[in-house]
């Protein structure tokens, strides 16, 4: 008999635990984590007209960018030109995650740390622009760093020369599930004994002409150009679209025993998780959710938790026609009656979010992450 991703019931307890204990982020809600957290909380909407290119002939002509970011600031005019702004997000956001933590990386322990940081799509930034640049000047004119530039790995590899970390360093990238993916290979990674502590997290940079238009082409961006703080709007009859954004989020997860043998603060644990694919479609998901479905039961096994014990789901909720009502199907099937019962919601989307969650008490929560290519992802956070 095949046994589901991870452990089956009841074999939690002889799993090493792995805790949070630092977190890092550039948003379109903030530059760091607190700002970020302040306006989830309150409901405020990171989306608005396009400023990083001229938008006028596109018919989305909003997104969510990270506003006033200056790398050059941070990281010096040297090394800011020299990364793609993808990866200049995971930077900087892995700096925040590793002040926050106070985990510091040196020759006592660089060789137990490790990377696991994902990307969607990757350097497209500067292959953009370097296209331009070889159609106008020619080949000879190509930038050097074009190719490490725009490599999804390069994000992973940049953080580990930033800060000296000589651990398992990978990089995965599996669409809209690819930070859930990262975080839940890290975990295993210092479950197996591979790290004392991982990386990890998500990055992505590509509000661009071309991908706004691809994305149009395949129908699945909003067009309420005239109400973009309302476009995104998951689960609504009404709904008609993603709405396109920017960011980088990263966590330090450590075993629990050696987080607690330097006194880190915790912030939770990592209870499960698990990962499908619908074998579907290149870009819709199964109508009947059923490769989500068993995503989220491989999470529910590896953390040996009944569908019942989740406090909170947190949806991928991607507000498009197709998504929305596969991820429905999904979720009743998964919890039956408790789907009625427990809180849920999309972060894509601020409307109602915090009022709704902040009168519950959370203990373990289930995040989902469903990418083109039929790619599922599903984690389970819970308080130690």
């Amino acid at each position: 008999m095949l046994r589901p991703f991870g452990s089956l019931r009841g074999e939690r307890t002889l799993k090493t635990r792995v805790v949070i204990t630092g977190i890092g982020t550039l948003s379109p809600l903030g530059l760091d984590v607190e700002s970020t957290w302040q306006k989830i909380k309150s409901g405020t909407s990171g989306v608005a007209p396009i400023t990083l290119f001229d938008a006028s002939e596109h018919e989305t002509k909003f997104a969510a960018e990270v506003k006033g970011f200056d790398p050059e600031s941070i990281l010096g005019r040297r090394d800011a030109r020299r990364m793609d702004r993808f990866v200049q997000f995971a930077v900087v956001a892995t700096q925040q995650a590793l002040e926050d933590s106070k985990l510091k990386i040196d020759d006592s322990n660089r060789d137990r740390v490790g990377i696991l940081v994902g990307t969607g799509i990757g350097g497209i930034n500067v292959v953009l622009s370097e296209v331009e640049t070889y159609r106008v000047k020619g080949p000879r004119r190509v930038s050097p760093f074009l190719i490490p530039m725009m490599l999804p790995d390069t994000a992973s590899g940049q953080i580990a020369i930033n800060f000296g970390a000589r651990g398992p360093n990978l990089a995965v990238s599996t669409a809209c599930a690819t930070g859930t993916n990262a975080i839940g290979e890290a975990c295993k990674m210092i479950q197996r004994g591979f790290a004392e502590a991982m990386i990890t997290g998500g990055t992505e940079s590509a509000v661009l002409p071309l991908m706004m238009a691809g994305f149009n082409a395949m129908g699945a961006l909003s067009r309420r150009n005239d109400d973009p703080q309302r476009a995104s709007r998951p689960f609504d009859k009404n709904r008609d679209g993603f709405v396109a954004g920017e960011g980088s989020a990263i966590l330090i997860l450590e075993s629990e025993s050696h987080a607690k043998a330097r006194g880190a603060k915790i912030y939770g644990e990592v209870l499960g998780y698990g990962l499908t694919d619908d074998a579907f479609h290149i870009s819709a998901p199964a109508e009947n959710g059923a490769g989500a479905a068993i995503c989220m039961k491989n999470a529910l096994a590896d953390a040996g938790l009944e569908s019942n014990q989740i406090d909170y789901l947190n949806a991928h909720g991607t507000s498009t026609q197709l998504n929305d009502k596969s991820e429905t199907a999904a979720v009743k099937t998964v919890f039956g009656e408790h789907a009625y019962e427990m809180v849920m919601s999309s972060t894509k989307s601020m409307h109602g979010h915090s009022n709704t969650a902040r009168s519950k008490t959370l203990n373990r929560v289930m995040s989902n992450s469903f990418g083109f290519g039929g790619h599922n992802a599903s984690i389970i956070f819970g308080k130690l």
